[in-house]
């Protein structure tokens, strides 16, 4: 993708997720949003969902980035948000670093109260059961970090009912 820094390592399954990372992901509990950043492409600033979206915890950067149905890669300060995306081919569009949200801005400055590792585990068939998703739950709301189907969904608000609640540490 021409990110700097960015070497996924991506994950299968809840189990899998929380063993690797969970401690890591209960530490940051306690420490407040301090910025994000997110590919858009500078030629209409559409947010590029293929690419990790990035979150700052006083100065923990935690990257997170689903692939395929059911592939999870969290990374933790890895990639360099300041650099230019370069050997960019995908597209004729310019992908660039954005900190600007309209979905992640009103967490900006909250203190992370928990994060929680949700499984996706619907009623009918569906095409990625199993999918992992990080919530992050703030004093005035949710966010998640979502499969969207192959590229990151961001979710706000209550989590759908479909979703298995797991403790993100143990």
């Amino acid at each position: 993708m021409g990110i700097s820094g960015f070497e996924p390592a991506f994950l299968v399954g809840v189990d899998t997720v929380r063993r690797v990372h969970g401690a890591r992901l209960t530490a940051l509990v306690g420490r407040r949003l301090t910025g994000f950043a997110v590919v858009r492409f500078a030629e209409d600033r559409d947010w590029f969902a293929n690419c990790p979206v990035v979150l700052d915890f006083d100065g923990v950067q935690v990257e997170l980035c689903h692939w395929r149905f059911d592939e999870l890669s969290i990374g933790w300060g890895t990639i360099d948000t300041s650099a230019a995306i370069a050997g960019w081919e995908e597209s004729e569009f310019t992908p660039e670093w954005s900190r600007s949200d309209e979905r992640l801005e009103p967490f900006v400055g909250q203190a992370l109260r928990e994060v929680t590792l949700l499984q996706w585990r619907p009623s009918k068939r569906d095409l990625a059961p199993g999918s992992v998703t990080v919530e992050f739950a703030f004093a005035d709301g949710f966010l998640r970090i979502a499969n969207g189907m192959d590229e990151n969904r961001i979710e706000l608000g209550p989590a759908d009912p479909e979703y298995v609640r797991h403790a993100a540490g143990r």
